[in-house]
């Protein structure tokens, strides 16, 4: 088991990722749309890597497709039943406006979609990716009303930046995770560069990607598994894991962190009582 021992420095935060890599690197993917399952999952499939697909608007023709995908070991994540977002954001109808919604409401979908998933994964527990980074419903912010919920183990969004690159990762709230967005013209060596400043800082990179090769947001199906085989040819630097494989991880580093913490306190007390004692 990896133990996590850091410092800061000019090039970031050193952390011993699992298998001594230098970074951690998740790879997601949004929507359930189409040119995941013909170029997304091949590639991976390909190079031996596990991405985390966060599902909305499941349509009924590619289900046994995605409980395929689930079975080779990729994850399944919740991206509500209908992606809700504010209407400034594209064209959409009413019921996915998150202004005509309540925390409650979104709440209600994230619930229903997690009947989905396990439909399909045959797994209790999900993660879940922010539609369009938006958490405000009906002009009220709906991420603490999930967190006591429970309903999810953990969010993604899409605002990292190059300081998160660098950042010790048992610092992350697990409700507010980030991701960076790709999309054309941004190319493979984009994709590598933000790599590789996760290697420097010793932080988490997360990939969030639309469309591979067609559909909308996309990149193309060739910058991406350009990425996908140039990780894959460094796995001595790079551990490239699902997003609950991450989390599970950095939970598990927090807890060995609050139990050291708790340790030393107990021994500076103990050593306070002797003291007292002598007095």
């Amino acid at each position: 088991m990896a133990v996590l021992t850091a410092h800061q420095g000019v090039a970031g935060h050193e952390t011993n990722w699992p298998n001594g890599a230098r970074a951690a690197i998740v790879l997601t993917y949004d929507d359930a749309i189409p040119s995941q399952l013909e170029y997304a999952i091949p590639a991976l499939n390909s190079a031996g890597l596990k991405g985390t697909f966060f599902l909305s608007n499941v349509r009924q023709a590619d289900v046994e497709r995605w409980k395929a995908v689930a079975a080779s070991g990729h994850e399944l994540a919740n991206h509500t039943l209908n992606h809700p977002c504010l209407a400034r954001t594209f064209e959409m109808p009413l019921r996915q406006q998150l202004e005509q919604h309540t925390p409650s409401s979104v709440l209600q979908e994230i619930s229903q979609q997690n009947v989905l998933l396990t439909a399909l994964d045959g797994l209790q527990e999900h993660g879940f990716a922010v539609p369009c980074g938006q958490t405000v419903a009906g002009g009220r912010d709906y991420l603490e009303p999930l967190r006591q919920s429970k309903l999810v183990t953990y969010s993604r969004s899409v605002d990292e930046t190059d300081a998160d690159l660098r950042r010790d990762p048992s610092t992350f709230d697990l409700l507010k995770l980030p991701g960076r967005a790709f999309t054309s013209p941004a190319g493979a060596e984009q994709m590598i560069e933000f790599a590789e400043m996760a290697a420097k800082g010793g932080g988490l990179a997360v990939y969030v990607f639309h469309g591979v090769g067609g559909d909308y947001l996309s990149v193309t199906a060739n910058d991406h598994r350009r990425l996908v085989e140039w990780l894959a040819a460094r796995r001595q630097i790079y551990w490239v894991a699902t997003m609950r494989d991450v989390v599970n991880w950095i939970a598990a580093e927090k807890g060995k962190s609050a139990a050291a913490r708790n340790q030393q306190q107990d021994r500076a007390g103990t050593k306070r009582q002797r003291s007292e004692t002598k007095k």
